[in-house]
């Protein structure tokens, strides 16, 4: 029976263990068994366990986010050892995106990650169905490692039109290269459906992080309001006292992102605006660059840095102000 051994960053737990729950039936049929570091008994070596089973387990999920990114360990150590695994042969690496990174640029980029076309598991609106197809590439894998078909579902077979790109799939077993990416190319629809989902992004981003503020820091307060679809309202509050003030709308002139200090409903000015553009691989945002003087014009920003700039326009000067 296969093993699939979970690499991740704590910070994704929680995310860990929805996924866990989605592989169930396969865990219940014996297609696979799993194992994370959370397993590890009393009195054993961390490191050592670790080792042991990226070592010898069978399908290797990269649960992929800016903190598996940016972690030392999951990064120079389990990830590494886990694609020259997969260059030998000897498992199956599946990159498992989480949450908005730049994942395309990691080594593991070329292999093809799940679910459908990359998108993160957090922008989809139903998650389950996200896990659901990470599922199916586990099931997939399962199959080809044991020379056959996993167990199917009991019930219809998934359609065909379910069975996409973004699961994992082969025709056979055995050796292949790993250089399979070509380029990708994006309609005006598809901008502009990427558009549309990070507003949401930025406007959900906004929402927790002004509640998180407010949390942490005693006399202050935070205010989310949603407008419309296409607009939001962001509000500090010191000691009753507004101290910044922000709005965040779709559409305008340039039919950007666009943020302004202040309320307004008014869509013809912007203090920074952020337009949709694309490379041969991934969609991303640009920054015009008004509020930040140029500082992100020429990065590719995913959908959490978007939102970021954004944020840091709000919270800046009141970090400096009050030097926190």
């Amino acid at each position: 029976m296969p093993t699939v051994f979970f690499s991740y960053s704590h910070a994704d737990e929680d995310l860990r263990d929805q996924l866990e729950k989605q592989l169930a039936m396969l865990k219940r049929q014996g297609v696979i068994e799993t194992w994370h570091d959370r397993r590890i008994g009393a009195g054993q070596e961390l490191g050592q366990v670790i080792d042991e089973h990226i070592n010898t387990d069978d399908i290797i999920l990269l649960l992929v986010s800016q903190d598996f990114i940016s972690s030392d360990y999951c990064y120079n150590i389990e990830m590494k050892q886990a694609l020259e695994r997969h260059e030998a042969g000897e498992a199956i690496v599946i990159p498992v995106i989480l949450r908005a990174c730049e994942w395309p640029y990691a080594p593991f980029g070329k292999l093809m990650a799940t679910p459908t076309d990359g998108k993160p598991v957090t922008q989809w609106p139903d998650r389950d169905e996200a896990f659901l197809q990470v599922a199916r590439a586990v099931r997939d894998a399962a199959g080809r490692l044991s020379g056959g078909k996993a167990p199917a579902l009991v019930g219809p077979s998934p359609s065909k039109a379910s069975i996409t790109e973004g699961d994992v799939t082969s025709s056979r077993p055995g050796p292949r290269s790993s250089n399979l990416r070509l380029s990708k190319s994006f309609t005006q629809r598809d901008k502009d459906q990427f558009k549309a989902d990070t507003f949401e992004y930025i406007a959900r981003y906004f929402e927790n992080s002004l509640a998180e503020l407010e949390a942490r820091n005693p006399g202050y307060q935070g205010t989310f309001r949603r407008v419309d679809a296409n607009r939001f309202f962001a509000t500090i509050y010191k000691d009753g006292k507004d101290v910044a003030r922000a709005t965040v709308y779709l559409g305008g002139m340039l039919g950007a992102i666009n943020y302004l200090q202040g309320e307004t409903t008014s869509s013809n000015s912007s203090n920074e605006s952020l337009s949709v553009d694309a490379d041969d691989q991934m969609l991303f945002l640009t920054s015009m660059g008004m509020s930040s003087f140029g500082r992100a014009r020429e990065q590719k920003l995913t959908q959490e840095g978007a939102a970021e700039l954004l944020w840091g326009l709000v919270i800046d000067p009141l970090q400096q102000r009050h030097n926190w």
